[in-house]
């Protein structure tokens, strides 16, 4: 019997799609699902006429396996995971290949890792983004591990991935350990931060300006045949145009205002915080995921708490202009915060991650493609020591000649009260960047006032304190 090229465990859709994805580009696959019935209802159905080779059982997925046995996992992420490796460990050997394809938090990709070393299995840290279709059709991929592993596996995952315009497929070996899973986060904290300034894009127009949701739909779709094209702003307008059948309404007009999350926004600004990042728009989109979910204290209190009613009496159109303006100057913002926090974590878990090299592979295939990843590329072909994409002179003419509009929108939003906290965090991010002197040694002050912790002076080296009671 020919044995199998790669296995898939975990026959979610994500797990289905990428394994007809790999079997569509000419390999052969082996799967497994805990539960016996997806395995078959998938043999019968998606997977027929495939090179799909049902299992079902740990043991029976290990035989059918050519060596090194590739298997990619995905299920889903925290202790699933680790009750995997550990059921299917036994029928493994040196130099085998388990691949974790879910949305694993990276420092228990670390741990992994360090569990296996000593058995010889090699572990491959792998994030997977463009959701359902991506999986079938090609998502963007970035994994992480052993580098040696990696090219065991490089040519199906090369195969499999989403191809950008120029025809590179969206995969590249991230780095070492838990650098796929990392770079992956990173990922999702910028997508977080992107979503939430549509949104409040989308709110200011829709409530302050009264623009219906069809047109809206229309303004939207407009936007993403310009300098604003994205999959997050084509998906926009998609949704702005949709109608709910039983209603007749807006889709969105049904659809409860209470975003959830899975964690990983969340894990970028803890880590960003544990780094000493500025991540401004990615904590304020998670903030805003947080508050989003106290609707019953929100009903509560906008009967009892009075503002500003949304009333605007300027320029519709200029509004609008501003509106996309300011929306494609915060996306901007909102990748360099991604890309100075992997950065410093490069730095700090010595990943050496190609920052060229991510954007390259976020073209195509994952939720935050856009047209700018082109340029994001060539401005770290330019110089790839690039610290903030601010310092780079395209970025830089961007973003300066379109803070007059992140302005504009959000002192219109405040003055109908309107919230547009992720924005607003965006431009304190801008202006604290360009600022050589905060007021930082006020805060310095007060903490050695109350706490003796010292300062630092302008004019002098070393550390000082004053005694502020005498």
């Amino acid at each position: 019997m020919n044995k199998a090229q790669f296995a898939v465990v975990g026959l979610g859709v994500m797990g289905q799609n990428l394994a007809l994805n790999i079997a569509n580009k000419g390999y052969s696959v082996a799967v497994y699902n805990r539960t016996d019935q997806r395995t078959i209802d998938f043999l019968n159905g998606p997977a027929q006429d495939k090179a799909i080779i049902g299992t079902y059982s740990y043991e029976g997925l290990a035989k059918v396996l050519e060596t090194p046995r590739r298997i990619l996992l995905l299920v889903k992420a925290g202790p699933a995971v680790d009750a995997v490796i550990d059921e299917i460990k036994p029928y493994l050997n040196p130099g085998d290949i388990l691949i974790d394809g879910g949305n694993s938090y990276f420092e228990d990709t670390e741990r992994r890792i360090k569990v296996l070393d000593d058995s010889g299995i090699n572990y491959i840290g792998t994030g997977v983004s463009g959701g359902e279709e991506g999986a079938l059709h090609g998502p963007s991929i970035m994994p992480g591990g052993d580098r040696v592993a990696w090219e065991a596996i490089k040519d199906i995952f090369m195969a499999a991935a989403a191809k950008a315009e120029d025809g590179e497929p969206c995969v590249d070996y991230m780095g070492p350990r838990g650098a796929g899973h990392y770079v992956k986060m990173v990922h999702n904290g910028i997508e977080y931060a992107i979503m939430q300034l549509i949104a409040e894009v989308y709110d200011l127009l829709r409530r302050g300006l009264n623009i219906s949701a069809q047109e809206l739909g229309d303004i939207f779709r407009q936007w993403n045949d310009g300098e604003l094209s994205s999959y997050l702003v084509e998906i926009t307008a998609e949704i702005l145009k949709k109608t709910d059948p039983d209603t007749d309404q807006p889709i969105l007009d049904v659809i409860l205002d209470e975003a959830k999350q899975k964690g990983t926004g969340k894990w970028t600004s803890q880590n960003a915080f544990d780094l000493g990042a500025p991540t401004h728009a990615i904590n304020a989109a998670v903030a805003s995921r947080i508050i989003s979910s106290m609707k019953a204290a929100r009903v509560a209190a906008s009967e009892s708490i009075t503002g500003p009613k949304p009333a605007f009496s300027g320029d519709v159109r200029q509004l609008i202009e501003a509106a996309k303006e300011a929306l494609f100057a915060s996306m901007i913002l909102a990748y360099t915060q991604g890309f100075g926090l992997m950065r410093l974590a490069s730095q700090e878990f010595d990943y050496d991650l190609d920052m060229r090299n991510i954007a390259k592979i976020w073209r195509a295939g994952c939720i935050i493609r856009a047209d700018m990843l082109d340029d994001i590329m060539r401005a770290f072909e330019r110089d790839k020591d690039l610290t903030n994409l601010m310092l780079d002179a395209y970025f830089k003419d961007i973003v300066v000649h379109r803070q007059g509009a992140i302005r504009h929108v959000i002192t219109t939003a405040i003055g109908m009260g309107i919230p547009i906290y992720a924005m607003s965090a965006t431009l304190g991010y801008f202006d604290s960047y360009r600022t050589a002197r905060l007021p930082a040694n006020l805060t310095q002050a007060q903490r050695d006032y109350f706490g003796a912790h010292t300062y630092r002076r302008l004019d002098k080296e070393g550390s000082f304190h004053t005694d502020w009671q005498s």
